[in-house]
């Protein structure tokens, strides 16, 4: 058992309405940094696959067509057409991804600055990070 210290034996802190919107905004980006990190993950998975992708087209037979799947269906495409499309979805993912990453810094960067306010305020009374 471990004796509590001085601040920690007053109990309650009082929580101001500017404290609880700070608590809030902050809860918000943790939800959003989560959300995007998800959809990072999805999308590099999904940038791997299409770099494998592109190596296999590499040692395809350029007079056979390829399947090449739009929505639902499957269209057969030359193999430089192919090879375009799936040129032009990696340069698409790469944006994307390159978005979600600016959007998880600036989420954290937000967080942080809330972080050092509400520790500052709270100290021990308040955890703000993941377990």
């Amino acid at each position: 058992m471990r004796m509590l210290e001085k601040d920690e034996e007053e109990g309650d802190i009082q929580v101001s309405w500017q404290d609880q919107e700070n608590i809030n905004t902050f809860s918000k980006y943790n939800a959003k940094l989560q959300d995007l990190e998800e959809a990072y993950e999805s999308k590099k998975t999904e940038k791997e696959y299409l770099d494998d992708l592109a190596m296999e087209l590499e040692l395809a037979d350029e007079d056979e067509p390829v399947k090449y799947r739009i929505g639902e269906a499957f269209v057969s495409l030359s193999l430089e057409a192919a090879q375009e499309r799936i040129s032009k979805s990696q340069e698409e993912l790469d944006q994307e991804i390159e978005g979600l990453k600016s959007q998880m810094d600036e989420a954290v960067e937000k967080m942080d600055g809330l972080k050092k306010i509400l520790y500052a305020r709270f100290g021990n009374a308040i955890n703000l990070e993941k377990d």
